[in-house]
């Protein structure tokens, strides 16, 4: 679900090609397996959508409406969402993104090298670093575009050193079944370092208070709504409005939003967050678009930092594909 801006330039593109959205310089892909679309501040995925069983089979494009319908995308209720935003992808951006330098809001931003006000990483004296690092708002430099699966793999690398003793770089994975992201952290200093971050996937979905997210039955999680507060799931996760929970998990997890299921499969993380900011969304996002995202979110939190050391690598990635119905 995506600002009809976007959708007109991935319907523009032929096979693989970059462009300007929102002030940005993006990567787009329409081809035989689908589409993608990839901002190169912040190594940010921010559309996905596989063409269905007949486009691939047939080798054809498919104009984005019955893509949508054919990938199981949500459907819209509401007139203003469906004049800001297109139904159609896996992936949620805001309408009304901020210009730069600010971050964009929706698909996929990369929280790295902390996770949101924890600042484990931060190298300034105060600790007065930006919310979730300076990975998401960075520009970033595209090293390598390869076939991959009949789809493509996409390695990026921030232009400037984001860290000290630490180097990133984004392995981005699509297919006809499947959007793959990796967040890749190297230590090249000389001292540990404790590292957290996060996949900070905005998920479309038809409404977010309706949605059921599933695999957390029994899992403790923090409340950040309740003081931080340590409780336990009771039952699979019923969204029915705000939340800000990090669940202690690393089972894979399925989005219900009546319209589809999505699978949420998590690698190196034993945090996943499940956000919404309910009735009252930031100031970059209308209030009845923010009730066609949920972000269920591949982390590592204060509940499992990492511990770096130098020479080390460690891998945070998340995998999404679409359960079919039985």
């Amino acid at each position: 679900m995506i600002p009809q801006s976007l959708r007109t330039l991935i319907d523009e593109t032929r096979g693989q090609r970059r462009a300007e959205w929102a002030g940005r310089e993006v990567w787009l892909a329409n081809e035989a397996w689908g589409e993608l679309a990839v901002s190169l501040q912040g190594a940010q995925v921010l559309h996905f959508l596989p063409a269905p069983e007949a486009a691939r089979a047939e080798g054809s494009l498919v104009p984005a409406p019955e893509a949508a319908r054919a990938a199981g995308a949500p459907a819209t209720t509401d007139n203003v969402a469906k004049e800001a935003l297109v139904p159609g992808g896996w992936l949620w951006v805001t309408p009304t993104p901020q210009p730069l330098p600010g971050a964009i809001r929706g698909g996929i931003p990369l929280c790295w090298p902390w996770f949101a006000d924890e600042h484990t990483a931060d190298e300034s004296p105060d600790r007065t670093g930006p919310m979730h690092g300076p990975a998401r708002k960075a520009p970033w430099r595209l090293d390598a575009v390869d076939e991959h699966e009949q789809g493509v793999e996409l390695h990026l690398s921030p232009e400037e050193r984001l860290h000290g003793q630490l180097t990133p770089r984004a392995v981005i994975q699509a297919n006809a079944r499947r959007l793959h992201v990796e967040l890749i952290s190297e230590h090249v200093g000389e001292t540990p370092v404790k590292l957290t971050g996060a996949l900070h996937s905005y998920l479309a979905v038809a409404d977010a208070f309706a949605c059921r997210v599933e695999g957390l039955a029994g899992a403790s999680y923090l409340d950040k709504l309740a003081d931080v507060a340590e409780r336990d799931q009771q039952g699979e996760l019923g969204v029915r409005g705000a939340l800000d929970r990090i669940y202690r998990s690393n089972a894979e997890l399925r989005l219900d939003d009546g319209s589809r299921r999505l699978r949420i499969a998590r690698q190196g993380s034993d945090s996943a967050v499940v956000w919404h900011p309910g009735d009252a969304p930031p100031g970059d996002t209308p209030s009845q678009a923010a009730r066609h995202f949920l972000c269920v979110e591949s982390a590592n939190t204060r509940l499992d930092p990492v511990w770096l050391v130098p020479g080390a690598q460690h891998l945070l990635g998340t995998t999404l594909s679409l359960e079919k119905p039985q």
